[in-house]
């Protein structure tokens, strides 16, 4: 008889059904797994043999076929170690299969029979739990897999989890998980002067626009970036969990922590086009999925490839990232929130005669040449960073920090959520077709203003439907209805970085 184990394969962040058959025969013995295995999958053969063999038990002198079915759908990563070696015990009569009939099990297995974790268990927890199933998983991920809600059986090892059929041990539940307190930046209050790039931080916050600041070293660009999550509202459960299964299937969701924070990341300039946006030869999530939901800052924007730069433009315009392989294309989450910073020139003092370098200003065409137009139309605010001066510094702190900018905000992205209520959008920066006509038409003055200013910019579709979000967003902060001819000015004044072709 054939002995039937279920487990999951990863593609994206969708877990597919696999079912791992497990057949002991007559003939010269070997241990053959089939099924498009992957290196990780055909080298769990010696993993499985040795956790057994740590366990004092051996193979039976048979021809051992292992099939993961369905057999078209390419087997990655170490997870199907687990299920393998608890389909050839069922095989060789040790485990009841009754008792695995019910269970979805992942996990890797070390050549001393301890289980390991393994990326996805999230993913595989969900799963089970749509299919009214159990899971089997690594006692070190008991806690992640607890939040799907379904039945965990978190074992450390192979004898532990073997004993637990045979009823000679139970298995305690895993605890349950904890969600990490929303992580807080810098204050604002570190932030001297700087007043207009503050509001327009302000701005991006409460409607989830990309921003990009340009100013001379030490102006405090990073500063401002990183005081963002400490503005921005925390993630809803529903959001909490979203990020989590990117952060499970990339493999850094520590200790079962879901956090209620948003991601922040910043990757260094040298990232590769593979980093950013995902790939490899197995396909995992880049930076633009593991900041879903929350942001992608780029610091010193002109030192990437521009071919790395580039490869943003589509998911910072669909929300999604497509990883195209020959035998399979992933689909990452990718609704990300760009913040970026440079300097205006290489030697970053193009506005002072008395540090700028000798081939100013053509230095600076150069330099911010390096950024293709496309992906500057698809940055809403340009803000320019003023040089903070000795005297700057020596002043007291301003009065207003993170706290007050973030009450401001939640108050700006709840008049959102009730707006868009239903319509799978949450926030103004995600308004287009008929909601953008609905809810950011302006008045007749803003709207007469608008059409002059997008005629003298020279401003495409995209920057012209752009500024109207800004101008959404601003007329939020303020508490009007009606986006006006005041709102429609202050978002045309970061547009003043016209794109170039």
């Amino acid at each position: 008889m054939v002995a039937v184990v279920a487990t999951v394969a990863y593609l994206g962040l969708e877990a597919r059904s696999v079912e791992v058959q497990c057949q002991l025969s007559s003939g010269l013995p070997s241990f053959r797994v089939v099924g498009l295995p992957d290196k990780a999958v055909g080298e769990s053969r010696e993993r499985v043999h040795s956790a057994l063999a740590a366990m004092g038990l051996s193979l039976p002198p048979k021809r051992i076929t292992v099939n993961l079915s369905p057999a078209d759908l390419p087997k990655e990563g170490s997870h199907y170690d687990l299920p393998i070696a608890l389909a050839l015990l069922s095989a060789m009569g040790v485990i009841d299969r009754e008792a695995l009939a019910e269970q979805v099990a992942v996990g890797e297995l070390a050549l001393d029979g301890r289980i390991i974790p393994s990326p996805g268990v999230l993913l595989a927890a969900l799963h089970a739990g749509a299919s009214d199933r159990g899971l089997i998983c690594p006692a070190g991920q008991g806690t992640e897999a607890s939040w799907a809600g379904t039945a965990v059986l978190a074992a450390p090892d192979l004898i532990g989890l073997l004993n637990h059929f045979k009823g000679t041990q139970t298995l305690p539940p895993p605890p349950p998980g904890e969600p990490d307190p929303p992580a807080r930046g810098p204050d604002l209050k570190q932030v001297k002067g700087q007043e207009v790039a503050r509001r327009a931080l302000e701005i991006a916050a409460a409607g989830g626009h990309n921003l990009l600041m340009v100013g001379p070293p030490g102006a405090g660009k990073s500063l401002m970036a990183a005081c963002l999550p400490g503005i921005l509202p925390p993630l809803t459960p529903g959001e909490a969990l979203e990020v989590s299964m990117v952060a499970s299937v990339a493999g850094t969701l520590e200790d079962g922590r879901i956090s209620r924070a948003r991601p922040f990341r910043s990757p260094h300039h040298s990232a590769s086009i593979a980093a950013l946006t995902g790939g490899g030869a197995r396909a995992r999530p880049g930076e633009v999925s593991l900041a879903h939901l929350g942001v992608l800052f780029l610091d010193e924007l002109p030192e990437f490839q521009r071919a790395a730069l580039d490869s943003l433009r589509q998911p910072l315009e669909t929300g999604e990232v497509t990883v195209a392989r020959a035998n399979a294309h992933v689909t990452f989450p990718a609704r990300v929130q760009l913040i970026a910073a440079m300097n205006p020139c290489r030697c970053g003092h193009l506005a002072d005669p008395a540090l700028a370098c000798s081939r100013a200003p053509r230095c600076a065409a150069d330099y911010q040449g390096r950024i293709s137009g496309p992906l500057l139309d698809r940055i809403d605010l340009h803000v320019e960073v003023d040089p903070v001066a000795a005297s700057d510094m020596a002043l007291p702190p301003p009065v207003e920090g993170s706290a007050d900018v973030a009450a401001r905000v939640a108050v700006a992205r709840a008049r959102q959520t009730a707006r868009l209520a239903g319509t799978g959008r949450r926030s103004n920066a995600e308004l287009d077709g008929d909601m953008l006509e609905t809810h950011a038409r302006p008045d007749v003055a803003g709207q007469d203003l608008l059409t002059r200013a997008a005629t003298a910019m020279k401003l495409s579709a995209r920057g012209y439907t752009r500024i109207l979000r800004v101008a959404r967003t601003i007329a939020d902060l303020a508490g009007a209805d009606q986006v006006t001819r005041v709102h429609v000015a202050e978002a045309l004044s970061y547009r003043r970085m016209a794109p170039r072709a």
